[in-house]
């Protein structure tokens, strides 16, 4: 089975789907513990966290324009969250034009205000996040800006925020850096470091590319049939929705071609780790 590794351009397309997600979960959930509320509250006797709260209830509601409106103004005192929340709606004109330079601006505000805050502070994963975004964006450049292509600088980014900050998605874009084949920093032992790390936190991309890489094998990383159709059935358990549909072929086309008792040892490992590691 030859090893295989997506194109750029879907790679990034199910990147940027992921963080998304990601994003999405980390100003609800990690940050929610700190900062939760359920009541609005009056902008001009609130405290930057209290107008991001509203604003995160504006979203709920429906509310994008009265939400951009009071991140904007919680993101004036640098509120990390709101930054990160008003970048992202820049990143995909979300209730606001696309303008993909003022999003690496925004992103650029956060990774450098706050690159040595603790990785368990409350504002940690926006801060991972924002240099997870700017190294996705050193990978392609910005049209129509200075910013260009930079694999160097992307690399560098990412590694400080799956380092410093343990941020799977930076783990899982790493992984998908030196697994390129079309590199020439390709490094399948670098690749499948990246990707463990990522695949045990529960990234189903991570888990599909490992998986992969272990089924087929290659010269620095032993072949492991069994290790990798289990990752492989654990990311297709995973996969939701049809930007994941690359999952579901990569582990189809794995299994078609493994013998009747890996399947079955393949499945009966995944559930059990599943099972083990279910949230």
């Amino acid at each position: 089975m030859k090893y295989r590794v997506m194109r750029t351009s879907e790679v990034l397309r199910i990147a940027a789907v992921s963080a998304v997600l990601a994003c999405a979960t980390a100003w609800v959930c990690p940050a929610a513990s700190a900062l939760d509320a359920s009541q609005t509250v009056k902008p001009g006797d609130a405290t930057p966290d209290e107008i991001f709260r509203s604003a995160n209830k504006s979203l709920r509601q429906g509310d994008t324009t009265g939400a951009i409106k009071l991140l904007e103004e919680a993101a004036e005192t640098g509120h990390p969250g709101a930054l990160w929340v008003l970048g992202d709606h820049y990143r995909h004109g979300d209730g606001v034009p696309v303008d993909n330079a003022k999003a690496f601006q925004i992103f650029n505000e956060i990774a450098n205000g706050h690159a040595d805050d603790s990785p368990s502070s409350p504002q940690a994963p926006f801060v991972a996040s924002a240099f997870v975004a700017l190294g996705s964006y050193y990978l392609t450049g910005v049209a129509d800006s200075t910013i260009k292509p930079n694999v160097e600088e992307a690399r560098r980014l990412l590694k400080y925020a799956a380092s410093y900050f343990g941020d799977r998605e930076a783990q899982f874009k790493l992984g998908q850096i030196y697994a390129d084949p079309n590199s020439a920093d390709r490094d399948p032992t670098e690749a499948a470091r990246w990707l463990t790390l990522a695949a045990r936190k529960g990234h189903p991309g991570a888990q599909a590319l490992l998986g992969q890489l272990l089924f087929a094998g290659d010269a620095t990383v032993p072949r492991r049939p069994l290790l990798g159709l289990m990752w492989l059935t654990i990311a297709r358990a995973h996969a939701s929705g049809p930007t994941d549909d690359w999952i579901r072929e990569m582990q189809e086309e794995a299994f078609s071609v493994a013998g009747e008792n890996e399947r079955r040892q393949a499945v009966k490992l995944s559930q059990e780790w599943i099972a083990k590691n279910q949230p």
